[in-house]
């Protein structure tokens, strides 16, 4: 069991706060289900259970919820010992997340790059000023083992790891939760940037370097740093998101930033 697996459990049900609250749900818990926070076969909370805690009302949920059958991530059973399981179907999980992609605009992404990355940077900044070297031990561990993760569900759940880790490092609860929020928002995503063996060596070595920024206690290259980690992933996604003309990936981006794809630079006809 995922050592941060419980703290990352409650955020899949923290409330939603986007105006489109059935596509927020079934987003969150389509990613949880692609990640394996919710196992095959497990029961999801009651639909009043759930849409409390969702910060929705029943109708919404239940509309998420037929979505998420449609999908084939959930099945319902009716009368005693029925409700809601999880179910895993078969085939590539990257074909589902690329549709799962598609849903996203790049309005949208390049709008959670920069809070995600804002967030990111501060709680490296802090664990510079804040944290003793001889506590990053945890955080090296977990970078050695993205390095030798197998699967791309493993590698997203450890990068995942290493950013709230960081976030604890800077001893502050907020960011903290901030971080544990994007890894269920956007966790499953990441499997198709972690899928790329280039993109996990680079992204590694650019963990690997904040990392030594905040053993140094250099806390602005930290912060400087660490949002380019952030950004170089979210300007991958970005480009799946986009798509080539001949359907091909391209390489994985070498600048820590996304503004080569910023709306002024780019046709928004992609963000529909």
């Amino acid at each position: 069991m995922n050592r941060d697996k419980p703290g990352v459990r409650r955020a899949v049900f923290t409330p939603v706060d986007t105006l489109a609250r059935v596509d927020a749900v079934v987003r969150r818990l389509g990613d949880a289900i692609d990640l394996g926070l919710l196992a095959d076969g497990e029961q999801l909370p009651g639909e009043t259970d759930l849409a409390a805690q969702f910060g929705v009302s029943t109708v919404t949920l239940r509309e998420a919820l037929m979505a998420l059958r449609q999908q084939g991530l959930v099945i319902t059973r009716r009368g005693r010992g029925g409700g809601s399981f999880v179910t895993v179907p078969d085939g590539p999980a990257e074909d589902r997340l690329r549709a799962r992609l598609s849903d996203w605009s790049t309005e949208e992404l390049r709008d959670l790059a920069d809070h995600w990355a804002a967030v990111s940077g501060a709680a490296a900044r802090l664990a510079a000023q804040r944290t003793d070297p001889e506590d990053l031990r945890q955080l090296r561990r977990s970078l050695g083992e993205l390095a030798e993760a197998e699967g791309t569900a493993a590698r997203s759940r450890i990068l995942g790891r290493i950013h709230v880790e960081l976030a604890a490092a800077a001893q502050s609860p907020r960011l903290t939760r901030e971080e544990v929020t994007f890894r269920t928002e956007l966790g499953a995503l990441l499997r198709l940037v972690l899928g790329e063996d280039e993109c996990l060596k680079d992204l590694a070595d650019r963990h690997r370097a904040v990392i030594s920024a905040v053993h140094d206690g250099a806390g602005e290259r930290a912060r400087a740093l660490a949002e380019q980690c952030v950004q170089t992933s979210m300007a991958r996604l970005i480009e799946l998101r986009l798509g080539s003309a001949d359907g091909e990936r391209g390489p994985c981006p070498k600048e820590g930033s996304h503004e080569s794809q910023s709306p002024s630079r780019k046709s928004r006809s992609g963000s529909s």
